[in-house]
């Protein structure tokens, strides 16, 4: 869902994208890229070296080998004085506009590059999917030129390419990501109907939900060890040279939380379940904390009564149709937990609280009919 997501849904995968811009490792790696395709085009010490055998050639040896004596601090100076300038841009909020919208029109050109085919802007080299730094690059160039460095109207349009998913399974993802998204809604629900099937045809149901919602966040916390496993794998796959280690830590991490909240989201929701229907049970420790439960609601109900508060006809119809109340309460909570969107596991955690108080509030109000009393001596 999570790769079908990022290939089907603008918004989702320009949400994921643009927290990167704003990562400082990532800042730092950008500013390094476009810096280095601004000053490898200006060639500041091969025009000082120019300049030098021109001085000297029209008899000034002099001040020739003054200026090519200089040459070397000057384009010292020079990059520094750029990388200092690309960083305030990148690091500013002009520049994180720039890159949302980069990533937002090139959402679709990565669609193509998935497929292989590579396109302009996003595209595929080496089993890297890369992003043009171009537009980057011109909000750079025109913030220097503003500076008066106006040398840099000799640096041509420049597409450096900046690597965004290093994968040597990315062959292996081109070729999946189209049954991956057309999986992204049928996986889920075949997951849940085959959960179901094992719990209806389990000679005990209980015990089965109850495994089903363990083996369901068991499975989430596999994924988590998956993802650690697959994020070390992912660094050491890295060359220093294309990612420095610290930004490739971060794209990593930013680009994988959305997994993160899912898994955190239904190992919750597994363990909701799992407690639900353990706590439902036949168990001592079931029964038990039911009887704590019902004794206490019961307890404040007749206090009430006994104050003159009473729920009369609506007490004695929740109480007779309270089984089928709280099938619908479950069932409820469930509808809102699936159409949520993007549940967090503090979602689920306040669904379970909500359902519990539903059922507190339907053993709260449900009176049972008054039981005859004994017949009077005599009778």
């Amino acid at each position: 869902m999570w790769t079908a997501n990022q290939v089907s849904d603008t918004n989702r995968y320009v949400a994921n994208m643009a927290p990167l811009i704003t990562h400082p490792a990532i800042q730092n790696a950008l500013t390094s890229k476009i810096t280095d395709a601004v000053v490898e085009r200006l060639n500041v010490k091969g025009l000082a070296d120019q300049a030098a055998a021109a001085l000297s050639q029209k008899g000034l040896p002099q001040v020739g080998g003054l200026v090519q004596g200089t040459s070397g601090s000057l384009a010292a100076g020079v990059a520094g004085f750029v990388h200092d300038r690309v960083h305030k841009v990148i690091t500013g909020p002009r520049m994180a506009n720039v890159w949302t919208q980069v990533n937002r029109v090139a959402h679709e050109q990565l669609v193509v590059a998935l497929s292989g085919r590579g396109h302009r802007g996003i595209s595929v080299r080496g089993g890297e999917v890369t992003l043009d730094l171009a537009p980057m690059i011109a909000v750079a160039k025109a913030d220097l030129r503003s500076r008066g460095l106006t040398i840099v109207n000799k640096v041509p349009d420049v597409h450096t390419a900046f690597p965004l998913f290093p994968s040597k399974n990315l062959v292996k993802a081109q070729s999946a990501y189209r049954l991956i998204n057309d999986l992204k809604i049928v996986l889920p629900i075949l997951t849940l109907a085959l959960l179901g099937l094992g719990v209806a045809i389990a000679r005990r149901h209980r015990r089965a939900l109850i495994g089903a919602g363990l083996g369901f966040a068991a499975s989430m916390l596999v994924l988590g060890a998956a993802l650690l496993i697959a994020r070390a794998v992912y660094l050491s796959s890295v060359p220093a040279s294309v990612l420095p280690a610290d930004a490739a830590a971060a794209a990593f991490d930013i680009l994988v939380r959305f997994i993160k909240t899912a898994l955190r989201t239904l190992l919750v929701a597994g363990l909701v379940v799992a407690a639900g229907a353990f706590f439902t049970g036949p168990s001592a420790a079931a029964v038990r904390v039911r009887g704590w439960f019902s004794s206490g609601l019961g307890s404040i109900r007749h206090r009430g009564e006994a104050a003159g508060v009473g729920t009369g006809p609506a007490g004695r119809w929740t109480y007779a149709h309270r089984a089928a109340l709280r099938i619908g309460a479950v069932a409820l909570a469930a509808l809102v937990f699936v159409f949520w969107g993007q549940p967090t596991a503090a979602i689920v955690v306040l669904i379970a609280v909500l359902l519990l108080i539903v059922l507190g509030l339907i053993e709260l109000i449900g009176r049972p009919p008054a039981q005859p009393g004994p017949a009077p001596p005599g009778s």
